[in-house]
């Protein structure tokens, strides 16, 4: 009995652990609606489609977020090196003030978007958001190129923009 239930331990660890690392959005993930800074509903894939045949570095943050505050500098220098890529900031706050103030507070430069259900919705389902920051990486043809960092400085992410 005891064999078993290590081995059942085992599998579970090493297979019920793992993110499943995808390469492209699902179509629900595209069409799921986000609101602008002007107000205005735009879907996700709208978004992406907005911004084509660039790099996008997508960085899902929230203003109650510590995390993603305390990374803001990582993120500037980041954009200072790396300055044609799009810098798409999906936010998970749970006010639209809230969100907006913020970003003038903290002067946070890039294309940004409110996304109505946070993390609970489908790009948080897709992607299994667990903790935020989430740094994604989109290269010019809508490919996922990094599914996932919860670090501004992630060596992955420059390695990517070259």
């Amino acid at each position: 009995m005891k064999p078993i239930l290590t081995i059942l331990i085992c599998v579970f660890l090493f297979t019920g652990c793992y993110k499943t690392v995808q390469t492209q959005f699902s179509e629900a993930v595209l069409k799921e609606e986000y609101i602008d800074l002007a107000g205005n509903s735009i879907t996700f894939g709208d978004i992406l489609s907005k911004y084509g045949g660039k790099q996008i570095v997508i960085d899902v943050w929230a203003s109650w977020c510590r995390d993603c505050i305390v990374g803001l500098p990582e993120l500037r220098a980041l954009q200072k090196e790396k300055p044609d890529a799009v810098y798409l900031f999906l936010s998970a706050d749970r006010k639209i003030e809230t969100w907006k103030r913020t970003i003038k507070k903290h002067n946070i430069e890039g294309e940004h978007y409110f996304m109505p259900k946070g993390t609970k919705g489908r790009l948080g389902d897709f992607v299994d958001i667990d903790w935020i920051p989430r740094y994604m990486i989109v290269d010019a043809t809508g490919r996922i190129e990094l599914f996932e960092a919860i670090e501004a400085n992630d060596p992955s992410i420059k390695d990517i923009l070259k």
